[in-house]
């Protein structure tokens, strides 16, 4: 810090610049004066240089020492701090801006009904800033900010980290909105058995297994996807329950139902975090394994591989013996090599769900 400060046409002094004034005056050394103050020569020194700030009781000393009032000082130190305090804004303010280089308002405008403020950068960021709860958007550039990046964090850029983390925090908020009771890892095993009972109703799943999850303590939350979050789900521990969040961008059958029960693998092995594109890991792998045996019982699915028939007529077949989605057992499949991806032929079995996202 400085004994005074320049900033938009204004200057704001530093007490301890009139201090060194009526030192100098003084005739006395500032050991001298310090003691006649009753403070150490260090604390004088750091007060002269601006290094510290006025506190009540030198003011009220010097007020007594000199006869002058004790507002005097008081005012003077605020006066400085407060133009710190705007030129400090300032150059937040231009850390936001390089920041929202990487967020579009739209996103935020569309899905979450902000105003719309064409060309008004400053005020796209002051509104974007009230709804995500933060002081700014700078928090944003910190990895794992809220919850861990996992093994992803080390092949992201400034920008998926911004987007990932922008994303979570929306999350956060709206899971703190929601009152819900204390995780019970038990009740939650028999919710997320429940919810693979649900994959082939295409209207009314969501809404049920929303609820059989907040009644053990799980807050599902779905977001429209931010392109370039390159995030699949996240999960994190609100107080005593939990967030789990997938977002949009995966609403055919198999995928979400697969990103779904991931993110429900990861609860189910203590592990919170976010889960991004292409990611690996032991974590990232049990987490796998759990969906895949969840969404395919495995014994089952070794049979009907063994059969080596995966026309459209196998799967529906195999299908309802494991009363699942049947766009759930072609994914599988084409995950797994034993069809292709783009055979037109299986692609009727492919179902898209319509999700309400609630704003």
């Amino acid at each position: 810090m400085n004994s005074y400060i320049e900033y938009n046409d204004k200057i704001a002094f530093h007490p301890g610049y009139y201090i060194k004034e009526i030192v100098d005056e003084s005739g006395l050394t500032q050991e001298d004066f310090a003691k006649m103050l009753d403070t150490t020569p260090k604390n004088l020194s750091l007060l002269i240089r601006g290094r510290q700030s006025l506190s009540i009781d030198i003011a009220m000393k010097l007020s007594r020492m000199i006869g002058t009032d004790v507002e005097y000082w008081l005012n003077l130190q605020n006066t400085y701090d407060a133009l710190i305090a705007e030129f400090k804004s300032e150059e937040e303010l231009l850390q936001e801006r390089n920041i929202f280089k990487n967020l579009d308002y739209k996103y935020f405008r569309d899905n979450f009904r902000l105003p719309d403020l064409p060309r008004k950068t400053d005020a796209q960021i002051a509104e974007v800033r009230r709804f995500l709860k933060v002081a700014t958007l700078s928090v944003f550039k910190k990895r794992d900010m809220t919850v861990s990046f996992r093994s992803a964090s080390n092949n992201l850029s400034d920008a998926n980290i911004i987007k990932a983390n922008t994303m979570v925090q929306i999350a956060i908020n709206k899971a703190l909105a929601v009152k819900a009771p204390k995780y019970n890892k038990t009740q939650f095993r028999r919710a997320a058995e429940y919810a693979l009972s649900l994959t082939k109703n295409h209207d009314g799943f969501f809404s049920l297994i929303r609820k059989a999850f907040l009644d053990a303590g799980v807050i599902l939350i779905i977001l429209p996807n931010l392109p370039g979050s390159k995030i699949n789900g996240a999960t994190k521990k609100i107080g005593n329950s939990v967030m789990l969040m997938v977002n949009d961008r995966r609403l055919n059958a198999d995928t979400f139902w697969f990103t779904l029960f991931h993110e429900i693998g990861h609860i189910m092995h203590g592990d919170f975090g976010i889960s991004f594109e292409r990611e690996n890991g032991e974590k990232e792998e049990l987490a796998n394994r759990y969906a895949e045996d969840a969404l395919v019982p495995p014994d089952q699915y070794q049979r009907f591989r063994h059969n080596n028939k995966f026309d459209i007529d196998a799967i529906l077949e195999f299908s309802e013996q494991i009363d699942r989605d049947p766009g759930i057992v072609l994914g599988r499949l084409e995950n797994d090599g034993f069809v292709e991806f783009n055979d037109r032929s299986l692609q009727r079995l492919r179902h898209k769900y319509k999700v309400k996202i609630s704003c």
